[in-house]
């Protein structure tokens, strides 16, 4: 399960990595060639790149795109330092750079990989928000308003950070309307609300889950376990089972579901003859707090 592997702090690095791998990619491949801008910090970086080749006639050997977005970076991850940890803000750093670094060597072809705009905007948005959620759920960050995103869905409970993206890219691309041309600005906002949709769906911290388990046990260690090493809280109550009448308790906790391969682990360590219910909670606010680092 890639949810028990990422509790390993390497595992978590090297995951986070690979997603900024294949996000850069993405946007060297499918969105560059075809003159679209990827959104949030990077796609300002590469309206800033535009202007600075067309106005200036500013020619490097590599794309500064990404080393524009390292700079802009900065004054974020003091952000990141007081809200998410020092961890957070170290594997934010590594993939940040890394962003920067392969966005810099992946070679960027002449003309897109696709005849059909549609579809380049289709492919290359879907990958960008697939790549965002692996990194978003290994505990990293691109960096960017991934940071900003996880902050604002700490303090607000229907927050997400594929809505902050879209909010912010809304903007954006109304400034490509004006610099640029309407198709570009058009394509652009497609490309997005793809990323958007991925991103929420494949960052698992931000999918909060509801557990019913149904259990025999009425010792305490199942309790302590969930409030004391996942952080969160259980209500139980005293139940009887409809074919046997024999006494149970059904324990109710809310979680991510990047958590539920934790606490099914624990449950069939404590009690191998429970048995517990999974499901997506529909909507959930209140004193409930988001685990997104």
């Amino acid at each position: 399960m890639l949810e028990k592997a990422l509790h390993h702090p390497f595992a978590r690095v090297l995951t986070g990595v690979a997603g900024i791998f294949l996000m850069s990619i993405a946007i060297n491949l499918f969105i560059v060639p075809s003159q679209l801008y990827s959104g949030g910090i990077m796609g300002l970086c590469q309206v800033v790149r535009t202007l600075l080749v067309n106005y200036l006639h500013l020619q490097l050997p590599f794309d500064i795109a990404g080393l524009l977005n390292l700079l802009l970076n900065l004054p974020l991850f003091w952000l990141a330092w007081h809200n998410f940890g020092r961890s957070f803000v170290v594997r934010t750093i590594i993939c940040t750079v890394a962003n920067s670094f392969f966005l810099s060597i992946i070679p960027i072809p002449a003309t897109p990989i696709l005849s059909d705009m549609l579809a380049n905007c289709l492919v290359g948005g879907l990958l960008i928000g697939f790549a965002s959620g692996i990194v978003l759920t290994s505990g990293c960050s691109s960096g960017g308003t991934d940071i900003i995103g996880l902050y604002l869905s700490k303090k607000k409970a229907n927050f997400s950070v594929g809505r902050f993206g879209l909010v912010f890219n809304v903007i954006l691309y109304s400034v490509c309307l004006f610099l640029f041309n309407i198709p570009t600005a058009i394509y652009s906002v497609i490309c997005n609300v793809f990323s958007s949709f991925m991103v929420d769906r494949s960052h698992q911290q931000n999918v909060v889950m509801e557990v019913l388990i149904f259990t025999k046990d009425k010792r305490p260690e199942l309790p302590r376990y969930i409030m004391d090493n996942l952080q969160r809280g259980v209500t139980f109550w005293e139940g009887h089972g409809g074919y046997t009448g024999d006494e149970l308790r059904v324990l109710c906790v809310c979680l991510s579901k990047f958590e539920i391969d934790a606490l099914q682990h624990a449950v069939l360590e404590i009690d191998p003859n429970a048995f517990f219910i999974v499901k997506k909670a529909a909507r959930i606010g209140g004193n409930f707090t988001r685990h997104l680092d």
